[in-house]
């Protein structure tokens, strides 16, 4: 254990007291649980002291101290229980559970929840979303249960009126996939009376201070719990000591959501309310007897008939239906005939909320809603789609937080079921934890000092022996012919017990006046003598319900509360078998659970309850030093003392540590396993701390057991690397191997792959030299990855091929077209889609008869003019034009385009220059995406020309891609490059002003002219 608790602290194990005596036992629990240390270890019993405030024990930070953690390796907590728990159900697949003991407010509700936080916060690392649902509901199971079962007492605010075990199923991965709850002997007779200073079930008070006005007035309740019989006795007081914090209202709405998380529909929740609001109004519906019977039952009414409205409003069931029940039952006779009885108002009375010849109505219905929600979370906890083939088998670990041993001023038929309880679990912990040991110390051959111990084995007996125990005589009784009333169970108890020495009376024990005449019995507990009132015993025993009740309930339309009643379908006429007593229901639960317990590997929690007022920081020696005598704890520190910390048979701890020496590892040559032990203790010098028996080795400390563990801790890695380094080896060369064959597969299927596409190239272009085609039609096969490179270059290769066998066909004089419209191609990029590749470029068409036919000779003299003056070699294109300049003025020209000038030409005036550019100095020019012939043409230093291509032949001829086409492979020829660009919205500059030209299509107009804007021009282009 860590060096956190100093002596200041006292010894964190009992086992390590000096003496062994009450007087040593009491001063370390007082030191302790002055100190705050609310945890003490006897071996690995857990003993728990309920501090009844709030500690900083608990939390992730506390959870991630203790987990993987060794028993001993921390300060004792719950933590560490829990946690050796749920790793021997892990790592040792075994069935685990753990036990929760103590008298009522010891604080066992309290420690199976911490114990439930720990398991659900150290399971699921991989956050699986089923997982998640299952933890998600067995934490808010706790909440509902709590509100459903538990009920504030003299003893304890939260006190548990009902047993619970739960078992929790893990899948091989250790994370909980479901689990199953099974309830107890709920005190159902709270619902119809209280102690003073006690409430009701919580959930009577949440719904009433917790639920909305509208919901209140939907179930026909007021706010007050006074105003009703079975809640006005605990009206006053708190579900809690901290009322700010835990208050009926928040708790009422932390329920709710826990049954919404767990899966109950908001149909059911309602469907709960209801039948609580049912009972409530049950409670204050008063009989009273009229002067003339009639149709009142013989003389019987009830006094208020709001109620009984309310009451079948609520269970959806008639409201005549409902008054019968209440005021009459239905009998069948000998002959099948059925016979309506009219009760008195006693009679009445005692259906509604006494036990006379049958069940109370509110409590019976309360205890069937009590199990139809614990079956309801077990169906959703159930494991879903598991198969032990597919998946391995489940694991459990149990939790029991059951009521503990209780002594009222008046014990009645429960107090003698919940003190049977204890006696049986009381006699389980003796059987494996004191004699169990004992016995098997002598069967190993194990020397030891003998512990004597209070075996209760004939207390147990006195209840349950077949034919002569309480609960046989009880029974009997109940199905006696004829009156037997309680006293006459009572004497006949007297008559089977009265030479028990743990049985008495006071007509066994006259001069006992504690006792009174004809109604008491004392049992000598293992925890106490108890006086017991026989009065009720045998009615409560016999627990069953009027037949009309339950066919009123079975037969309702709300779902819910027809599905709690099944029993409701049977016939009145039908003859069934008498049902079992309630006393041998919970002795066959009994029995059941203490051997499903004996099955698994128990975990105990001994919990201790410091003094009677619930205060905080005061322990009351006497009170605890009872609880002390009778738990046997110090009988449990003499075994643990005398006998041995841990055991093991040999095979099983060579498995584990036979790594921690050189002897055993990996295999012993030994003769026995018994010898390998101890060569292996030997070698770690702690032959000194055990015990060899016949199969088992025995260690006494638990600090061996550390050491060894240790030692394991250090060698894993070093093993685990080992083992890795020899399965990655193995998994390389298998890698290996499956790499050089795939590779030979792969470098024999490519060259498949390439001789196959080869060919089919070479069968698809067999005909590729034929005219005038040369293969254009041809479809180039899919290549393989690896040969697109190959094909990408052999396509390229055949491209020029094809257009070298196009280009050898083509005249001479026709390769200067061809090359302007190559390069026109190229400018264009695409963008501009109709730019007459497909007709003849003319090139000079204002030399032309056919386009200019009035003016062509006078055209024709001015070139021959500017060629003498200007000395230019060829007309690269002209063409009429319609212009717009920067002062907006719009004109007819002709634009003349030499291999040295740009010349603006006025045709009304034979041509004369307007405007002459250096060819050089055009830089670019600009067109547009449509059909239109709007060109701009840029040039260095000077206003950009905006022109389109008019006037001719035929009309509208698309000549724009002549002009880039020819302006563009003359550039190319001078080696420098003219930018194109191609836009429906032109920008252009005009002695520096930024302007902007678009094209607007109009079908009415005759021929293209600009409109001029501010800052814009307008192309208006007949659209055809």
């Amino acid at each position: 254990m860590e060096d956190e608790e100093g002596p200041e602290y006292g010894k964190p194990d009992f086992v390590l007291l000096d003496q062994v005596t009450m007087e040593d036992f009491m001063r370390n629990l007082q030191l302790r649980f002055e100190k705050g240390r609310i945890y003490t270890y006897i071996g690995e019993v857990l003993v728990s002291v309920n501090p009844y405030q709030e500690l900083p024990l608990y939390g992730p930070e506390a959870i991630a101290r203790y987990q993987g953690r060794e028993l001993y390796e921390r300060p004792p907590h719950l933590y560490a229980v829990a946690n050796a728990a749920y790793k021997a159900m892990k790592h040792r697949s075994r069935d685990t559970c753990i036990v929760i003991s103590g008298e009522s407010g010891a604080g066992k509700t309290e420690a199976s929840k911490h114990i439930m936080q720990y398991i659900a916060a150290v399971t699921n690392p991989s956050q699986r979303a089923e997982v998640e649902r299952v933890k998600d509901v067995l934490l808010k199971s706790t909440c509902v249960l709590e509100a459903f079962g538990n009920a504030r007492t003299n003893r304890n605010h939260n006190s548990s009126r009902f047993g619970k075990y739960m078992d929790i199923n893990f899948d091989f991965k250790g994370d909980p996939i479901g689990g199953h709850i099974h309830s107890y002997l709920l005190e159902k007779s709270r619902v119809l009376k209280q102690h003073v200073g006690e409430r009701n079930f919580h959930a009577f008070y949440q719904l009433l201070r917790g639920s909305e006005d509208k919901q209140l007035h939907e179930l026909h309740l007021e706010r007050n719990p006074a105003v009703y019989n079975f809640t006005h006795q605990g009206a006053g007081l708190n579900m809690t000591v901290h009322s700010a914090l835990d208050s009926d209202e928040q708790s009422h709405q932390a329920v709710t959501e826990a049954m919404r998380v767990i899966g109950f529909s908001p149909e059911e929740v309602e469907s709960v309310h209801r039948i609580l609001a049912a009972i409530l109004h049950l409670g204050n519906i008063e009989f009273v007897e009229t002067e003339e019977g009639g149709l009142q039952k013989e003389g019987l009414a009830v006094a208020e008939e709001a109620l009984v409205d309310h009451v079948a409003e609520l269970t959806a069931t008639p409201r005549d239906l409902v008054l019968r029940s209440l005021l009459a039952r239905t009998v069948a006779s000998g002959g099948r005939e059925l016979i309506e009885k009219g009760h008195t108002a006693a009679e009445a009375s005692y259906a509604r909320d006494a036990c006379a010849k049958g069940v109370p109505i509110p409590q019976a219905v309360y205890q069937r809603l009590f199990e139809w929600v614990v079956n309801r979370i077990n169906s959703v906890m159930e494991p879903r789609g598991r198969d032990p083939r597919r998946d391995g088998k489940d694991t459990v670990i149990g939790v029991l937080d059951i009521y503990g041993f209780e002594v009222f001023p008046v014990n009645s038929f429960e107090q003698f079921c919940i003190n049977y309880c204890n006696e049986k679990l009381q006699q389980l912990f003796i059987q494996l934890i004191l004699k169990q040991e004992q016995e098997e110390y002598e069967r190993e051959g194990i020397t030891w000092q003998s512990v004597e111990y209070f075996n209760n084995a004939t207390i147990v007996d006195l209840v349950e022996r077949p034919h002569r125990g309480i609960l046989a005589v009880l029974d009997e009784a109940c199905s006696s012919a004829g009156t037997i009333t309680d006293r006459i169970f009572l004497q006949t108890l007297d008559m089977h017990h009265r030479h028990h020495l743990h049985y008495t009376s006071r007509q066994l024990c006259p001069t006992d006046k504690t006792m009174e005449f004809g109604r008491d019995f004392r049992i000598k507990h293992y925890a106490g003598d108890v006086t017991y009132s026989v009065e009720g015993f045998i009615d409560k025993n016999r627990d069953f319900l009027f037949q009309d009740f339950k066919r009123l309930l079975y037969n309702s339309t709300d779902p819910t509360l027809r599905a709690m009643w099944p029993d409701g379908q049977q016939d009145i006429t039908e003859v069934t078998k008498r049902p079992l007593t309630a006393g041998t229901l919970f002795k066959n639960s009994m029995v059941a659970l203490v051997e499903n317990l004996a099955s698994k590997e128990p975990f105990y929690v001994r919990c201790i309850k410091p003094n009677e007022d619930k205060v905080a920081g005061k322990l009351d020696e006497n009170h605890c030093r009872h609880q002390v005598a009778y738990l046997g704890l110090l009988e449990n520190v003499r075994v643990r003392r005398a006998g041995f910390a841990s055991r093991q048979p040999y095979s099983r701890f060579l498995l584990r540590y036979k790594m921690t020496c050189e002897y055993t590892w990996p295999n012993h040559l030994l003769g026995s396993d018994k010898a390998a032990v101890s060569a292996l203790l030997e070698q770690h010098g702690l032959q000194g701390d055990v015990a060899f028996g016949h199969s088992k080795l025995f260690i006494r400390s638990p600090r061996t057991l550390v050491t060894l563990e240790q030692s394991r801790a250090r060698l894993i890695p070093i093993i685990v690397l080992l083992l890795q380094k020899a399965w990655r080896g193995t998994l390389a060369r298998w890698r290996c191997r499956r790499l050089r064959a795939i590779y030979t597969i792969m470098r024999w299927f490519r060259r498949h792959k390439v001789r196959a596409h080869l060919a089919e190239l070479q069968r698809r272009f067999q005909a590729a030299r034929q005219p005038p085609l040369y293969g254009r039609d041809l479809v180039w096969p899919l290549p393989p990855a690896v040969l697109q490179p190959f094909q990408d270059t052999c396509h390229a290769l055949f491209c020029r091929w094809r257009a070298r066998q196009l280009v050898k066909n083509i005249p001479p004089s026709d390769m200067p077209q061809i090359k302007a419209k190559v390069a026109a191609m190229g400018a264009l990029q695409g963008l501009r889609q109709d730019w007459g590749c497909r007709r003849a470029w003319a090139r000079d068409y204002l030399s032309s008869a056919t386009d200019n036919p009035t003016a062509s000779s006078l055209f024709a003299q001015r070139l021959k003019t500017l060629q003498d003056k200007d000395g230019f070699g060829a007309v690269l294109f002209s063409s009429h034009v319609r212009k717009v300049n920067r002062f907006h003025k719009i004109r007819n020209r002709a634009l003349l385009l030499t291999d040295q000038h740009l010349y603006k030409l006025d045709p009304d005036r034979q041509y004369r220059v307007m405007r002459a550019v250096p060819l050089e100095a055009v830089t670019g020019l600009s067109v547009t995406s449509g059909g239109d012939q709007l060109v701009v043409l840029h040039a260095r230093g000077q206003d950009d020309l905006v022109v389109c291509l008019h006037r001719s032949r035929p009309p509208l001829d698309n000549r724009v891609g002549e002009l880039v086409g020819v302006l563009a492979a003359h550039c190319q020829g001078e080696g420098r490059t003219l930018e194109v660009r191609v836009s429906d919205c032109i920008p252009l500059s005009h002695r520096g002003v930024r302007r902007l030209i678009s094209v607007e299509p109009r079908p009415e107009q005759p021929e293209p002219d600009f409109r001029c804007a501010r800052g814009s021009f307008t192309l208006l282009w007949p659209s055809r």
